[in-house]
């Protein structure tokens, strides 16, 4: 929403007279002639802006304004070139042609000016003829015109062009900027340009001998230009080399790819790169003027005959080959070794968009990878360098059959383990897994593994990276790892408080007074509670689901439970949580899904001792085990000992108000022979005792000092799962219909001590009452207390093979018919009614 003042210059700007918008006009044409431009000149561009932005209608600007915005492109002033820029871009009319802008010679192509061209073709034929228009300018020679300083604002147009329509581009279109990106790469210029001018296109003194270009080092280039080359100024061909490999994996990925009749030509491109790579000619020179050849890295002059998109891969190869060479080199200042970073990312995707397109390539550049991952893969500052390597490995290991744990025990064993603190490797690494999880969970085993590394991002920066774990989760959960990550997700605020303990302690000494007074401090120092704290650091899963002395742990970390990153933490668990239970009960059976519901009873009075993470931890479990029952009601049965012994408890009734009520609740409605035939009488017997004693317990006294009185809807749920255990063996219903009575005359008196509210005592004596009446006939209670699932789920609405349908769909027509005639027939006013 806008702000008052917003919403008024809007509507102001909206509701502009026709007449007053002419004398904005003519007194901004008189503000653009001047020879300067003032600050009214900007607040009046501004206000045009949004004159022409206000209205969805588009604006016809005077002939002469127009050509005044037009100039004001090629403005010195950027904040001048940006108004006019985005006034020409919703005023210029929908049959305007791409030729306007270009026949004004006083015009120079820039960003701003490249966006107008762009606004102006509306349809694919306009774009089509826009790049045949700029490609057509790349063949002009220095001394052929005024567009060479056009040049370096082409191919960022170009790529615009390529991410928004690239089929604009007809196959010539392709061919051209194929052949021109060879030579803008391989084969630019070896000296420097003249001086360190802002433009850096021959400005220097033609009687100076030019200097060689020189690497990141300092020594002199002995190979041809690239990036990593520096010098004090740089020709314009240097320039389009640094343009063309910006945009080079843009446009291998969008035009050059193999056709899949190709790929079974791959042994014939093969011999035939191997050979173009061993012959050395002096013959092979730059279609550019002025263009020199490497002295060095000299290829075959029988690379001609490959076709442009085949000669682009071979010269990208080469480039990328040769910064990968250059990025050995020791950088003189710290901007220069991040940009031989970037550029090292960059060239090994590249290299990988190469290998795809073309396989012939993969044994050609895997030995250079390997060695750039045997040099890399030891200083760990390089780590989000190396995930393109990782990205490479993947798509092209099996191809090259090498072994590859090495790669993935370092990308996802040391990296989160030591790194787990970097956002930027932290969302790249993720999204690296999200991207490739198919072909990860096939070809990597590591990956499952290392799950308790992965959610070390997770527990320290929760709230940056819970989408990409919503997506990865569910790949994680299998059925040998599926208790171990419950335990894991649900010790997630400890793995955050403990991450937080150790990066303190990595960055203050043991005698610094800032982690004294932290307990969890001292308790992380010390060496009896320290393999207690290497579990939840643990890399890799299998040494166990849970460890002996979790309350031990949980204790030690109770002043930890309000740290913000730990309550961050803690908030995102239960949507983790039910993201796991949706996928395990896919992939359990139910034998393990015993266990699961085993974990859910254990672990609801194992939790770290923040209040709101505890209910919600309950909500989920209450929810899960209703659907896990629900799905597999023998489930009951198969762990009838350990719910009984969890229902029995009466402190539960009072601690665990939620989960104890759903327990209840499967008990009285699952433990039925019509569920498992395994449901004996002893065992009904059995659990009626052990309900009917928690619930005279509570009502027959007072609640223990520090604790509420139980929630009436433990009581309600208690009191109906004795009926329904009843209902299913006759000789508890006396016993039953007892304990209703004395709770009824209990109550009375008036108030209880164990029920504070009186709507709620009254809900809880009529529901006594009801049950009490409906057990006096057992047969009828059976049928309400216990009824079958075509009743309890009807469809008679869908089936076919009885009436209802018909009879539905009679009362509906009769319904209607009465609706209709209702509406037709005129009513009089009654002699009764009043005037």
């Amino acid at each position: 929403m806008y702000s008052n003042g917003t919403e008024s210059l809007i509507k102001q700007a909206r509701e502009i007279q026709e007449s007053e918008l002419q004398k904005f006009y003519s007194r901004l044409i008189k503000l653009l002639q001047g020879k300067e431009h003032s600050h009214e000149t900007i607040d009046s561009l501004q206000r045009l802006r949004l004159i022409v932005f206000a209205t969805k209608y588009t604006r016809t600007l005077p002939p002469e304004l127009h050509k005044s915005l037009v100039s004001l492109l090629s403005s010195p002033v950027e904040q001048l070139q940006v108004l006019s820029s985005a006034v020409l871009r919703e005023t210029l009319p929908l049959v305007a042609r791409t030729e306007n802008y270009n026949q004004d010679g006083n015009s120079q192509l820039n960003t701003h000016a490249a966006a107008v061209l762009l606004a102006q073709a509306q349809s694919g034929d306009d774009l089509s003829a826009l790049c045949t228009q700029l490609l057509r300018g790349l063949d002009n020679r220095p001394s052929e015109g005024p567009t060479t300083h056009l040049l370096p604002h082409t191919l960022p147009i170009v790529n615009s062009i390529l991410t928004h329509s690239p089929e604009s581009l007809t196959e010539d279109n392709v061919t051209l900027l194929s052949k021109k990106l060879v030579d803008w790469l391989r084969y630019a210029s070896t000296t420097q340009g003249g001086g360190a001018s802002s433009g850096g296109f021959f400005t220097g003194s033609r009687s100076r001998q030019p200097l060689p270009i020189a690497e990141l080092d300092g020594t002199v280039s002995g190979d041809f230009f690239t990036v990593l080359c520096v010098g004090q100024g740089f020709t314009e061909d240097q320039w389009m080399n640094v343009y063309s490999f910006s945009m080079l994996r843009h446009w291998l990925l969008t035009f050059h790819s193999v056709p899949g009749g190709a790929i079974a030509d791959t042994a014939n491109r093969l011999q035939l790169s191997l050979s173009l790579s061993h012959s050395i000619s002096n013959d092979d020179r730059s279609e550019m003027d002025g263009s020199v050849v490497s002295m060095v890295s000299v290829t075959s002059s029988s690379s001609r005959l490959l076709p442009p998109k085949e000669r682009l891969r071979e010269k990208a190869f080469q480039y990328c080959q040769r910064l990968i060479e250059q990025s050995d080199r020791k950088a003189q200042k710290k901007t220069d070794a991040d940009l031989q970073k970037a550029c090292l990312v960059e060239a090994v995707c590249i290299l990988d968009s190469v290998c795809v397109e073309d396989p012939s390539f993969v044994y050609r550049v895997f030995p250079c990878i390997k060695a750039l991952f045997g040099r890399l893969s030891s200083d760990l500052s390089f780590a989000r360098v190396l995930l393109p390597v990782a990205q490479f490995y993947l798509n092209h290991g099996e191809l090259a059959a090498v072994d590859c744990d090495c790669v993935w025990n370092l990308v996802l064993g040391r990296f989160p383990a030591e790194l787990f603190n970097d956002p930027f490797l932290a969302h790249e690494l993720l999204r690296f897994l999200r991207l490739n999880l198919e072909n990860v969970q096939l070809q990597v085993p590591q990956y499952i593994r290392h799950f308790p590394n992965l959610l070390k991002f997770l527990a320290w920066d929760s709230p940056t990276v819970i989408d990409d774990f919503v997506d990865l989760l569910p790949s994680m959960v299998t059925s040998s790892t599926a208790l171990e990550l419950l335990h894991t997700l649900l010790d997630l605020p400890c793995l955050s408080a403990t991450l937080l303990l150790q990066h303190r302690s990595m960055c203050l000494p043991i005698s610094d007074p800032g982690g004294r007074h932290l307990a969890s401090m001292n308790a992380f120092r010390n060496p009896s509670f320290r393999g207690l704290f290497l579990f939840l650091l643990r890399g890799e899963a299998g040494t166990g689901d849970t460890i002996d002395r979790l309350s031990t742990l949980l204790e030690l970390l109770s002043e930890a439970a309000d740290w913000p990153r730990v309550v961050q933490c803690a908030q995102t668990v239960p949507i983790l949580l039910h993201i796991f239970f949706n996928t395990v009960i896919n992939v359990a059976d139910r034998t393990l899904l015993g266990q699961v519901l085993l974990v859910m009873l254990e672990r609801s009075s194992l939790l770290l001792n923040n209040p709101k993470y505890i209910t919600e931890i309950h909500r989920v479990f209450s929810r899960q085990l209703i659907n896990l029952c629900k799905l597999h009601p023998s489930l009951v049965i198969d762990q009838s000992h350990e719910l009984l012994e969890f229902a029995g408890t009466t402190s539960n009734v009072y601690n665990k108000q939620e989960v104890y009520t759903h327990v209840v609740l499967v008990l009285g409605e699952y433990l039925s022979v019509s569920y498992d035939s395994r449901c004996s009488t002893k065992l009904i017997t059995s659990c009626f005792e052990t309900l009917e004693a928690v619930l005279f317990e509570i009502t027959s006294s007072a609640p223990h000092s520090g604790t509420g009185c139980p929630a009436p809807r433990a009581i309600t749920t208690l009191m109906s799962a004795l009926a329904k255990l009843a209902s299913r063996s006759h000789d508890l219903i006396p016993r039953v219909s007892l304990l209703l009575s004395k709770l009824r005359n209990v109550s009375s008196g008036g108030s209880v001590s164990w029920c504070e509210d009186d709507e709620d005592l009254d809900s809880i004596l009529t529901l006594g009452e009801e049950l009490c009446a409906l057990l006096k006939m057992p047969g009828v209670a059976q049928s309400v207390l216990n009824p079958p699932a075509h009743v309890t789920a009807p469809r008679w609405h869908q089936d076919t093979n009885v009436a209802m349908p018909l009879q539905l769909r009679a009362l509906t027509r009769l319904t209607q018919a009465h609706a209709s005639h209702a509406q037709h027939t005129p009513t009089s006013p009654s002699p009764h009614t009043s005037t």
